[in-house]
């Protein structure tokens, strides 16, 4: 498409001399634009999906895809052969029963803070890799009997406990008495220290066996408060939420997780979409900058591009010179900016620590975002669409002014030099 004597024309006009070096600035300016550009949307649009994957990984894998409760929104009566009957339902990987309720957590001092203990049978708490892999001292082992618990991290932190110390529970659900209601409260053996890396589960979520949580919560060895069911897929949810109801005999209420959660997600993805939109604004205006510089360079070039004319350059090669210029730009400026983009986001916690312990300030709050590392996931397509995109603006950006440079009269030029 381009022959030996444009390529050599255009890397000669792209070479800064003394003479034109305010033109090169301004296409080196040009160049850094795309670059950024590019660079910062790769770098967000992939944190934001991270901080998607992340949660929804953490959610799913802690609270589980469906829940299934009683009709009448009491305790789940017979939950073994419920769970049971779900089980055999095809794409339900696993039914566990379930008993929760809100508590007010304390330890040795005076500090108190809410929180949601669950019950639930150790083998099934063993069986999930989310907990199971990420106990932090103690171990699962001891999470047996009416007096062990597992906490989350924060928690611990917080309250100023450790392993093998007590952990006392508080439940607003008390006892009636003559002298009126007294709350239900009782102290426990911490068995092991989890970190989900979630903020809320590592702060407020105390795991203990199922037996004891139905004594303490006073639901009866025959009851529950749900059914918590995984499936193979989570996108196909509410296929399985179908035949679930199908496949019980009683009326029941089931709630997954996309209504659980879907404004949340749904938040997140619009603003996905926003910041986009807003980023995309920084290509657009590097490619006004690449359409400046050019401009600038034809009517630097004006006497240059009348001497190539009258010598016997075409229009066409005129035009394709001053593409293949504004091209380099867009080329170099959009790869500049994926490499800076994909390497920033390979190596983007270890950046963050970089920068927290030099200014000393907590960029990442785990209290604010949930999380406790900051999540960059690079999704190659969008990466690709990236790259499409600011070549795309950057080769549009060099239509007009290389237009304009083939349309010069080389007669009238020189009679104006």
């Amino acid at each position: 498409m381009f022959n030996a004597f444009e390529r050599a024309v255009a890397a000669r006009y792209l070479m800064s001399r003394k003479s034109d070096r305010f033109t090169s600035v301004i296409a080196g300016f040009s160049l850094v634009g795309i670059m950024l550009g590019v660079a910062t949307l790769i770098i967000v649009m992939s944190v934001m999906g991270g901080f998607r994957q992340e949660l929804l990984g953490r959610i799913l894998g802690l609270n589980g895809h469906l829940g299934v409760y009683a009709a009448d929104r009491g305790n789940l009566r017979d939950f073994d052969a419920i769970a049971a009957s779900i089980r055999r339902v095809p794409g339900v990987v696993s039914a566990t029963p379930i008993v929760e309720g809100q508590v007010l957590l304390t330890g040795a001092g005076s500090t108190a803070t809410g929180g949601l203990a669950r019950g639930i049978r150790p083998e099934d708490l063993r069986a999930r890799p989310i907990i199971a892999g990420n106990i932090r001292a103690g171990s699962l082992a001891a999470f047996e009997g009416e007096d062990a618990v597992a906490i989350g991290t924060r928690l611990a932190f917080r309250l100023g406990l450790s392993v093998g110390d007590k952990i006392t529970l508080v439940s607003p659900q008390g006892r009636a008495t003559v002298i009126g209601t007294i709350p239900r409260l009782r102290a426990y053996t911490i068995a092991a220290i989890f970190e989900v890396g979630m903020n809320e589960y590592d702060s407020t979520y105390v795991f203990m066996p199922l037996p004891a949580a139905q004594i303490y919560f006073q639901t009866g060895p025959e009851a529950a408060s749900q059914v918590e069911v995984f499936v193979a897929d989570p996108t196909r949810v509410r296929a399985v939420n179908r035949d679930i109801r199908a496949a019980l005999s009683q009326p029941v209420r089931i709630l997954d997780w996309q209504d659980a959660n879907s404004s949340f997600f749904a938040a997140v993805q619009v603003e996905r979409n926003v910041m986009f939109l807003i980023l995309t604004l920084i290509i657009i205006v590097a490619a006004f900058n690449i359409i400046s510089s050019l401009i600038m360079l034809v009517k630097d070039k004006g006497r240059d591009i009348a001497v190539l004319r009258t010598m016997g350059a075409t229009r066409g090669a005129i035009l394709r010179i001053f593409l293949m210029c504004g091209a380099w730009i867009g080329v170099v400026g959009t790869m500049a900016g994926f490499l800076v983009g994909v390497v920033f986001c390979l190596n983007i916690e270890s950046i963050r620590q970089f920068i927290q312990m030099l200014s000393g300030t907590e960029l990442f709050s785990a209290e604010i975002y949930f999380l406790t590392q900051l999540p960059a996931v690079l999704n190659w397509t969008e990466v690709g669409q990236v790259v499409a995109l600011a070549l795309s603006l950057a080769l549009l950006a060099t239509i007009y002014p290389s237009w304009r440079a083939a349309k010069t009269d080389p007669v009238e030029m020189l009679r104006n030099e």
